[in-house]
């Protein structure tokens, strides 16, 4: 099982934010880590800018996004975005998409969010088209008539990876996907849901096995703070869960939302967790450093402690 970090556009100015996430991807790859996961805040930095910032700071390690939501832009504009940042981060951008949230497609940008799985499908059938380095893009469907003249080819094999929770996304990110990124999925549920349903999806178009990428939070914390460190996680990221997509995957699992998906305790309690997601068939852990403490001070020791034995671990899983 491959690990990687997070991170995200969290404090600062614009400058600042590039700064800070360029810091961040020149840690992670001296640390080992094997790749530096970016999520796509709806309010905030733009991820693949950050992926080519990155790449100019960093020689080995992969950069992916997770997630670039496929409602904001077209896919043709997504794939030449997404092949200009592959090129300046010399070949090592994996591309994560994903139908996003009500919330976000219909109240934030005011587009219509029917029937995303159907638009997921149809607007992967035009980005695929884009990336296999064609002179044209030529793809009609449902939603998309494209004749699009394109000159841009990615300079390396470029993966594509869905956020797929349902059956019918899980499908369709092993059609037409090399796997998928997810978020409040818990052991039990990549197992028994996710696993065996875009593997066969994969297996039945042909496709290799697909890549699970897994993101969930730890902390580095003593038996006694394990409770505040859950409760912490369920404040800070539980806005996830509201969203009918999150609800339903927690369903097929044990955990009753993120504070139940954070692995907190000592390096050992960190490091039990991690195999039982790799004995799941995850293939990439996506951590979340979640620091706990009173004032900046508290935190900022508490998350370079958690990054630090985060790092160890993951040596042990390579």
């Amino acid at each position: 099982m491959r690990v990687g970090v997070m991170s995200g556009p969290e404090r600062g100015d614009a400058a600042r934010k590039a700064a800070h996430m360029t810091d961040d991807a020149r840690w992670a790859e001296e640390a080992g880590f094997d790749t530096v996961w970016v999520p796509q805040v709806p309010t905030d930095f733009d991820a693949l800018t950050a992926v080519s910032l990155m790449g100019q700071a960093t020689s080995r390690i992969e950069m992916g996004t997770a997630v670039v939501p496929v409602h904001a832009q077209h896919p043709v504009a997504l794939a030449r975005q997404a092949m200009s940042a592959h090129a300046a981060a010399g070949g090592r951008l994996a591309l994560g998409v994903g139908a996003s949230h009500h919330w976000i497609v219909r109240d934030m940008l005011g587009i219509p969010y029917e029937k995303p799985a159907a638009y997921t499908r149809a607007y992967l059938e035009v980005l695929n088209a884009a990336l296999t380095g064609a002179s044209s893009v030529d793809v009609e469907n449902d939603l998309f008539q494209v004749h699009n003249p394109l000159t841009l080819a990615p300079v390396a094999p470029l993966p594509v990876l869905v956020a797929a929770l349902g059956p019918v996304m899980l499908r369709i990110a092993g059609e037409y996907t090399d796997g998928t990124v997810l978020w409040m999925a818990d052991e039990r549920t990549v197992a028994e849901h996710v696993v065996p349903a875009i593997t066969k999806a994969a297996e039945t178009a042909g496709r290799p096995a697909p890549r699970i990428v897994a993101g969930i939070p730890v902390c580095l914390c003593t038996p006694h703070e394990v409770d505040a460190a859950r409760e912490r996680a369920n404040r800070i990221l539980g806005e996830a869960e509201i969203s009918p997509n999150y609800q339903r995957l927690l369903e097929y699992g044990n955990a009753r939302d993120v504070g139940d998906l954070c692995a907190a305790g000592d390096e050992a309690a960190i490091a039990a967790r991690f195999k039982r997601f790799a004995d799941a068939g995850v293939t990439d852990l996506s951590v979340r450093l979640l620091p706990i403490g009173t004032g900046r001070d508290e935190l900022v020791a508490s998350k370079l402690r958690t990054r630090d034995t985060v790092a160890a671990i993951a040596a042990d899983f390579r």
